[in-house]
């Protein structure tokens, strides 16, 4: 077998999912994929994005593999030839209210009502299905097996990772722009001597220790 047909059949299986969701009736499959669960700051954002049939993006995956550069070139050739791209967001004040599982289903379910034409499967990332009425099929590292689901993880990221950047030049000093929230040493020192901002996870440990500041 050639490198070629290697790459072919590669292309074949991460459209899978959405191919078998087709041969069933299925018009409007959509992938969805979070960012930012386990920051101690900032949102967690989530992305919804249905593909046409037969749909190419070579060395598209999931976005932890890819380095931001890749990221930010795959974003913009996403919008273009997706049929429908949806984003939703959760603050987090939502994620302290609701604990981040709840905070980021309902971040999901925003991403999806924002689609049009809305779809009727969903492939979702993850093991925890969304509460509603359309057809869905969750998928234990859906971001590496679905070509949907890698789109929307990269979108998902890149519009948290610039929302992280914009509440750094609101709120400086915590280094957003550069850890994106992470629980590095920098943002836990930050925490320690400036105390927890407005955008920081106040039930996350890290953060909640130095509520008294």
């Amino acid at each position: 077998m050639t490198n070629l047909d290697l790459f072919a059949d590669a292309t074949i299986s991460t459209l899978y999912f959405e191919e078998q969701a087709r041969s069933r009736g299925a018009q409007a499959v959509a992938g969805i994929d979070e960012a930012g669960r386990g920051p101690l700051a900032g949102p967690v954002v989530a992305a919804a994005v249905i593909l046409p049939a037969g749909f190419s993006l070579p060395g598209l995956t999931d976005s932890k593999q890819l380095s931001e550069k890749k990221r930010d070139a795959f974003y913009p050739q996403i919008h273009e030839q997706a049929v429908a791209v949806g984003i939703g967001v959760a603050t987090a004040a939502e994620i302290d209210r609701l604990n981040i599982l709840q905070a980021t289903l309902r971040a999901m379910q925003r991403a999806v009502a924002r689609l049009t034409p809305s779809p009727d499967h969903l492939l979702i990332d993850g093991i925890t299905p969304l509460p509603l009425a359309t057809s869905q099929q969750t998928l234990k590292k859906g971001d590496s097996r679905s070509l949907s689901v890698a789109a929307a993880s990269v979108v998902a990221k890149v519009v948290r990772d610039r929302i992280m950047c914009s509440l750094d030049r609101q709120q400086p000093g915590y280094g957003f722009a550069k850890h994106k929230g992470y629980g590095t040493a920098e943002h836990r020192r930050a925490i320690a001597e400036l105390g927890p901002s407005r955008h920081h996870r106040l039930t996350f440990a890290g953060v909640k220790e130095h509520l008294e500041r």
